[in-house]
């Protein structure tokens, strides 16, 4: 893990995340200040960013390769809530803000490179930029409304109608995310959704 400011790749990791949804709009002196505190750190397929109970937080911004976001029942049943990719970013800041534990997992979908913070830290610095903060907590309630979108989803449409809705919505991640991870996350096996391709109905 390394702070930003003294990344040997700083200009391109610096151009990538002012590419961010939630820090485009950053001015230079803000995101000079942001530098400071943002470490950026490189994950294997499968590690873990997040641990589900987990009561140290932390704020991510993709700058490349797919996360997604998972829930475990008690049995170890999981389901995925979401996932996200390159200029995206992931929190638990509700539960933070909360004090209560991460309702759900965070972990590496494929090899990503993540630019991070501590809550406490990205907390206190959204108070001295408060543009930034009431872009950042639409974007927490964006996410929050399109994972109850997504859950209602696999409830109400059958299993054709779920992969193309996630073609229509997430096209760019459609060859990228592992077909295992793309079923399970449309709460399919993946035996199922191959064959749905092969009968031509996705």
């Amino acid at each position: 893990m390394t702070l930003l400011m003294n990344h040997p790749q700083l200009p391109e990791i610096r151009e990538r995340l002012q590419q961010n949804i939630v820090l485009r709009r950053l001015r230079k002196i803000a995101f000079d200040e942001l530098e400071a505190v943002l470490h950026v750190m490189d994950y294997r397929k499968g590690d873990v960013l997040l641990s589900q109970g987990a009561h140290e937080m932390e704020q991510y911004f993709v700058i490349d390769g797919i996360l997604k976001r998972v829930v475990a029942s008690s049995e170890g049943k999981e389901m995925i809530l979401r996932f996200a990719a390159e200029d995206e970013m992931d929190t638990s800041y509700a539960a933070w803000k909360l004090r209560t534990p991460a309702p759900y997992s965070i972990r590496a979908v494929t090899k990503a490179r993540v630019a991070k913070l501590s809550l406490p830290v990205w907390a206190e610095y959204l108070e001295r930029h408060p543009d930034l903060k009431e872009d950042f907590e639409y974007e927490v309630m964006f996410l929050m409304s399109e994972v109850m979108a997504h859950t209602i989803t696999l409830h109400l449409l059958d299993a054709p109608g779920r992969v193309h809705r996630f073609m229509r919505k997430h096209a760019e991640l459609i060859d990228r995310v592992p077909k295992k991870e793309l079923a399970s996350y449309l709460n399919l096996s993946a035996e199922t959704l191959s064959r749905l391709k092969h009968a031509g109905k996705i």
